[in-house]
């Protein structure tokens, strides 16, 4: 290009000066071939320079491409049918590369037919925090269902292990979830159940949106029978008439049968779908995650429940730091575990302690019976303050807690398990959930005692604590326990009771009934309370008979303060002579009927008098 132009300037200069006429001729023929030259070289070479500059760009590798090619972290399925894997060894002929290996050699061992191989498999990838993307999700779509159940209950264990579920079906034309649940619980059976099943489900199945929306405030007034539900349970009126067949499904989850009939049916896709629907509904959720818990008591239906994604929303809910939420997915997921869990956990006993996998070895139960009006998680909490709690305490355990034998009591006992029970009690049989339902303590505590056998209690040794009519109902069941040879091992592994404000003369509530209009008609729980029952006389007289021979450690809290009952009345509900057992140490406190289970906070007397009896009477259980 400078050769070029250069020749040019000499040409223009020569071209400027006087010459010949043939001399001139031959100039400018030499002058255009060098322009002609010039503008060729110049063009050719900004060719040339564009094909290079064009070829350099198409060469230069995108190095993040090249890497995910390597890694493979762009290829997810995001929904597994688990059919194929279940009876199909995956990793005979898997070509992986070196990098992969350690997952892949995992996975095998999650599958070796030594159990104690498969446990250290499913510890080793949940304690993997270091991993890419891609090997979580090697592991979500190869593993087998045991695996993945393992998995859900390893505390430390990254979501990514699992897949997303499956998408749900679509819903029928012109149809709702709620009109699909109501046609699922019309297609139970109807035959051959007790009074309260039939009633939820013909309250559920009688009812339409429209008049339950319309007896909102009817209810209330006239005292039908949807009160309970009318004046609780949010504004949207198909959300109340879902409830009235959640209520349903439920009940009918405890049949081993029906929930045949559900799975058959959807259920646990519809189930999924109203889940998901409800994320700000707690109630709602609540009892999904019961009819899910009680499907899961049935073993054979244990692939379903997987195949349907159920185990990854479970896995997510045991992180919660919502104590209700965390141990309902806790139940099912045990319930699921037939790895390293022989017991099976029925709708009302939950596991505060331990929820997860762990290999702390569990040397003893505390159960923990809650009285009436109470429930398996609030009446365990510690004591309401009068000034609101600050976000800080809440985030702090130790500062303030929903549940303290889950939380404080766990932390401070890290070998006990801790069981909490739930049963539906009433005040009243105008406000009871199922009128047709007439529960005594007899009946209550042979439920109870059924299912905590089932869950195992018995097959270690054992403390009892319980608050208000709890306390009749452990009193009962160690009395009928003691007459059932299959039964023995509940009463030789019990080493002691607390006793937190438990009426065993008497209460005085059931001698307000009249004047109390939460009390109008007194259920049986109530009218069992009074001084003069002969159920509670004979009861306190087979308790100490039996106890006497017996080496039982006890512990009686008592309030010292009056309870308020609605607005009017202020009653001592428990008088110290009554919760006197006559076995043990009598300590009155200066709390209120409600509070006596509830303690202030962590180094209160309550909490520390209760983790000291725990301590002591489990001391050689504890060492060994």
């Amino acid at each position: 290009m400078s050769l070029a132009a250069y020749c040019v300037i000499c040409c223009r200069r020569i071209g400027t000066s006087a010459a010949s006429p043939q001399s001139l001729t031959r100039w400018r023929e030499i002058r255009n071939i060098i322009k002609f030259t010039g503008s060729l070289i110049l063009g050719g070479s900004l060719f040339l320079t564009y094909e290079v500059l064009a070829l350099k760009k198409s060469l230069t590798l995108d190095t993040q491409v090249v890497e995910r090619e390597k890694m493979k972290s762009y290829i997810y399925v995001h929904g597994v049918s688990l059919d194929k894997r279940e009876n199909h060894d995956p990793f005979s002929t898997v070509d992986v590369e070196d990098h992969e290996c350690a997952v892949w050699l995992l996975l095998r061992k999650s599958r070796s037919g030594d159990r104690t191989a498969r446990l250290e498999a499913v510890q080793e990838m949940s304690g993997a925090h270091h991993w890419q993307d891609y090997q979580y999700r090697i592991i979500a779509q190869a593993c087998d269902p045991r695996t993945l159940i393992g998995l859900a209950r390893s505390k430390e264990s990254d979501l990514r292990f699992f897949l997303p579920p499956p998408p749900l079906p679509s819903l029928k034309e012109d149809s709702s979830i709620e009109e699909e649940l109501r046609q699922l619980l019309a297609s139970l059976p109807q035959t051959d159940l007790d009074e309260c099943i039939q009633y939820f489900t013909a309250l559920a199945l009688n009812e339409s949106s429209q008049s339950l929306a319309a007896q909102k405030g009817g209810l209330w007034c006239f005292g039908g029978n949807g009160l309970p539900y009318a004046e609780s349970f949010g504004e949207v009126p198909s959300a109340t008439v879902e409830m009235f067949c959640l209520e349903a499904m439920v009940k009918h989850s405890e049949i081993s049968t029906h929930c045949d009939k559900i799975e058959a049916n959807g259920g646990l896709q519809l189930l999924q779908r109203l889940y998901r629907l409800h994320k700000d509904c707690p109630k709602v959720q609540r009892n999904i995650l019961r009819v899910v818990g009680n499907m899961a008591l049935n073993e054979h239906l244990h692939a379903a429940i997987v195949r349907s994604g159920w185990v990854s929303l479970m896995a997510e809910a045991l992180k919660s730091h919502h104590i209700m939420e965390a141990s309902h997915a806790a139940r099912t997921l045990a319930n699921l575990d037939r790895e390293t869990v022989q017991e099976k956990y029925q709708d009302g006993v939950y596991v505060l302690h331990p929820q997860c996998r762990t290999s702390q070895p569990i040397k003893a139960d505390v159960l923990f019976i809650h009285g009436l009006m109470g429930a398996a998680f609030k009446t365990w909490r510690q004591q309401d303050s009068e000034r609101a709690v600050s976000e800080e305490a809440l985030e702090d355990e130790d500062r303030y807690t929903t549940c303290w034998p889950k939380t404080w009591l766990a932390r401070d006992c890290p070998a006990l398990r801790i069981i909490s029970v739930e049963y539906d009690t009433s005040l009243s049989d105008w406000r009871a959930r199922c009128p047709t339902e007439r529960k005594s303590i007899a009946f209550r505590s042979t439920e109870l005692l059924r299912k905590l056998r089932a869950a195992g209690v018995g097959d270690r040794p054992v403390i009892w604590v319980s608050h208000s009519m709890g306390g009749l109902l452990v009193k009962k069941m160690l009395v009928e326990a003691s007459k059932k040879p299959e039964m023995s091992t509940v009463i030789n592994n019990t080493r002691g009771m607390i006793f937190y404000s438990v009426p065993h003369h008497g209460s005085h509530l059931a001698e307000y009934s009249v004047n109390v209009r939460y009390l109008l008609f007194p259920s049986l729980e109530v009218k069992e309370l009074s001084k003069d029952s002969p159920a509670l006389k004979t009861l306190q007289d087979d308790f100490l008979e039996f106890a006497k021979d017996k080496n039982f450690q006890v512990l009686n809290f008592v309030e010292t303060l009056p309870t308020y009952i609605g607005s009017m009345i202020k009653l001592h509900i428990v008088p110290v002579e009554s919760a006197d057992l006559g076995i043990g140490d009598v300590i009155p406190v200066d709390v209120n009927h409600l509070n006596i289970c509830k303690p202030k906070r962590k180094d209160a007397f309550l909490y520390q008098r209760t983790l000291q009896f725990i301590r002591e009477t489990l001391a050689k259980d504890l060492e060994n």
